[in-house]
């Protein structure tokens, strides 16, 4: 216990010369005080992808359909929660579009950060979007896309809330929480065979995906060119990933829906998997979620 009590204090200074005193609102907020929790449930996830395969390798495949379809409702009314809260906190808070500073809304800035934190923790919830692909043995489904975006949306979003956990953080979440009430209400409904008639739009949900990188890397740079405080460093992250988002997810799309498929496959994709085309957590995932 000593020595797991001293690695985490390593573990936190090392955070901490990295990038510098954390926002003080959030201190005592759960799993935000030390890194060590976030990366050891990192690490038991992608323990979990690299053996769940090979145990699942010779056992029959679990259906779980009334499980995905509370689990999907789940997501998606939280998902709809956090919209709704992000847009009245904002709002209420007098927040501009182009560039919001972190310490301008007092209290206001203390609300957003409290839907942003059930942001982050979304974010292990979507952990499950995997461990049900490999229960079910969809294999196929667990793409470097996938895991990148869970992985590190996870760890990301432990060092906003750390950090910058209000003012312009709020345009990504606000938008990605749109895109989830869409896309777990389309997963949702892929679990009931009498609905895969009405669910057409799974492309749509898709290019709305690319738009919401496209809009969130233009916020992103706006506060850069007309700065009003928001820390640089931060900035230019964002951006730089949003970008690999955006590569990985055109290569997704490309190999999706430009390439010609045999007729019916995507049809029988739909039927079998439920959940055939996810990115969750930041955009469609293959599932990539």
């Amino acid at each position: 216990m000593d020595y797991l009590d001293a690695f985490d204090r390593h573990l936190n200074s090392f955070v901490d010369r990295i990038f510098g005193e954390r926002d003080p609102r959030v201190r005592g907020w759960f799993l935000l005080d030390s890194y060590l929790p976030t990366c050891l449930l990192t690490a038991v996830y992608l323990f979990l992808v690299y053996v769940g395969p090979k145990y699942m390798k010779n056992r029959p495949a679990y259906s779980l359909k009334n499980v995905l379809l509370a689990y999907n409702f789940c997501v998606t009314m939280l998902s709809f929660y956090m919209l709704v809260e992000l847009i009245s906190s904002t709002l209420a808070a007098g927040y501009r579009l182009q560039c919001q500073a972190l310490f301008e809304a007092g209290d206001g800035d203390v609300r957003v950060a409290k839907v942003l934190w059930w942001y982050y923790f979304s974010k292990l919830i979507e952990f499950l979007d995997t461990i049900f692909f490999v229960l079910r043995k969809k294999n196929s489904q667990i793409t470097f896309l996938h895991v990148y975006h869970h992985a590190s949306m996870f760890n990301i979003w432990w060092c906003v809330l750390n950090w910058i956990p209000c003012g312009q953080s709020f345009f990504g979440p606000t938008l990605n929480s749109f895109i989830h009430v869409l896309m777990y209400s389309y997963y949702g409904l892929s679990t009931i065979p009498s609905m895969h008639k009405y669910l057409w739009w799974k492309r749509y949900l898709t290019q709305a995906q690319l738009v919401q990188f496209v809009l969130t890397i233009t916020h992103t740079l706006s506060a850069a060119v007309l700065p009003c405080g928001f820390p640089m460093g931060c900035l230019l992250f964002q951006t730089s990933y949003m970008m690999t988002l955006v590569i990985l997810f055109v290569n997704f799309y490309i190999q999706t829906y430009r390439k010609r498929q045999p007729k019916g496959k995507e049809k029988s994709t739909l039927a079998e998997n439920g959940h055939s085309v996810a990115i969750n957590g930041s955009g469609l995932k293959p599932k990539v979620q």
